[in-house]
């Protein structure tokens, strides 16, 4: 037998494979991580800036974060049927460019401060920009993967993208602040505007994948066809919806110190679980996997609407952070592979349209509930929406 023979045979091959896989999976979803930083930056900062600096209420707070929900949902259509028909390259270029200028405005709003109307109205212009580049890089750079390592690995490119998605979350919710408390939100205006410019100069380096060509579904066709699963996927997300928008000013009404940490203990175990549980998608179905995902999230939330301390929030949090980890992955790889390999950037848009609608809802809805009940009362809802999650995956499980 010769030496390339034994070399082929030899279990260090696959291993290397599968290093290289991941290597262009991570080197992809790396534009994801500097799109997310760019929203969570201004993440835990933005909402008080608004209720307390600016003297709007707690509704006004909400809608003012929720904006950015509103424009992801309105453009990831658009980012589909781009990624499908121009390319990923393209989309995420495109995303990068909108992100880096949503920081310009956020720091033009730190210098009109004075003037809380037009400071609100540069806030709200950066959420709608921070919103249209979130669909365009989140969804090319997950068909940029998957166009670079095969369909076969569509799981692995989801989870990546969502351990990209929410460390840079919790990265930049306590960056961000701690910018913001030492050198004003002009500092933390520029940050975004220079991460955004940091992704763009590298994704310009990157090879290009090609457009699969063929016959393109109508996006309500798509649409359809993913429906059930982005419903659970919409009512899992309302709790971090909840946490990213709330969380500062629950902190607040407690005089509670440290919010950020809430927001980082729920991305880092989302991204731990994702890392040691991913593959168990695989070995029990992603129906199973999304049953006890939501059951953990309803439980975090729980424990969030009753709890007596900061640090109890925070492990609360944490423990909300883990059960909706799997989430999107479990649901949504079932939901990509309903269209052919040319609609499945549209496929993808719509599945992730469930998770904007339930994120573009939760802040005025929640607003509403604080202003009627209080803080506490909006993670009681959301564990109650989890808890229909239930309810519907088993629903659809008993279907198929």
């Amino acid at each position: 037998m010769s030496n390339d023979t034994c070399l082929k045979m030899s279990p260090a091959a696959p291993a290397a494979g599968h290093a290289a896989t991941t290597f262009q999976i991570v080197s992809t979803v790396f534009f994801t991580f500097l799109c997310y930083l760019t929203i969570g930056l201004p993440l835990a900062v933005l909402p008080s800036f608004v209720h307390v600096d600016l003297a709007y209420s707690s509704v006004i707070a909400g809608l003012a974060i929720s904006v950015q929900y509103l424009a992801t949902l309105l453009s990831r259509p658009y980012a589909g049927r781009t990624a499908d028909a121009w390319g990923p390259k393209r989309t995420v270029l495109c995303g990068l460019v909108s992100c880096g200028a949503s920081g310009l405005l956020v720091a033009a709003a730190g210098t009109a401060a004075s003037l809380p109307w037009l400071s609100l109205t540069l806030l709200v212009g950066s959420r709608f920009a921070l919103g249209f580049g979130e669909s365009w890089v989140s969804t090319g750079a997950i068909m940029w993967g998957i166009g670079q390592v095969g369909p076969s690995h569509t799981a692995r490119v989801i989870s990546w993208n969502g351990i990209a998605t929410y460390g840079a979350l919790a990265l930049g919710a306590p960056l961000g602040v701690a910018l913001n408390s030492g050198f004003g939100l002009e500092a933390l205006g520029a940050a975004i505007a220079a991460a955004g410019v940091a992704g763009l100069l590298l994704a310009r380096t990157k090879r290009p994948t090609p457009v699969v060509h063929g016959e393109r579904l109508a996006f309500s066709a798509v649409l359809g066809r993913v429906m059930p699963f982005g419903l659970g996927l919409a009512l899992g997300s309302i709790g971090f919806g909840s946490i990213s928008t709330f969380i500062t000013l629950y902190y607040a009404s407690h005089q509670w110190q440290n919010a950020a940490l809430a927001l980082t203990a729920f991305g880092l175990c989302f991204m731990g679980v994702r890392l040691a549980f991913g593959s168990s998608i695989g070995r029990f179905g992603g129906y199973r996997v999304a049953v006890v995902s939501f059951a953990v999230e309803a439980l975090g939330l729980t424990l969030l609407w009753l709890a007596p301390s900061a640090l109890s929030a925070l492990l609360a949090a944490a423990l909300a952070g883990a059960g909706f980890s799997l989430v999107f992955p479990s649901l949504g790889v079932a939901a990509v592979n309903l269209v052919p390999a040319q609609n499945r950037g549209a496929a993808l848009g719509a599945y992730s349209v469930f998770l904007d609608v339930a994120l573009g809802v939760t802040g005025p809805v929640a607003g509403l509930i604080v202003s009627h009940f209080g803080y506490a009362e909006v993670y009681l809802c959301a564990a109650g929406a989890a808890l229909a999650a239930v309810v519907l995956t088993l629903w659809m499980a008993r279907r198929a």
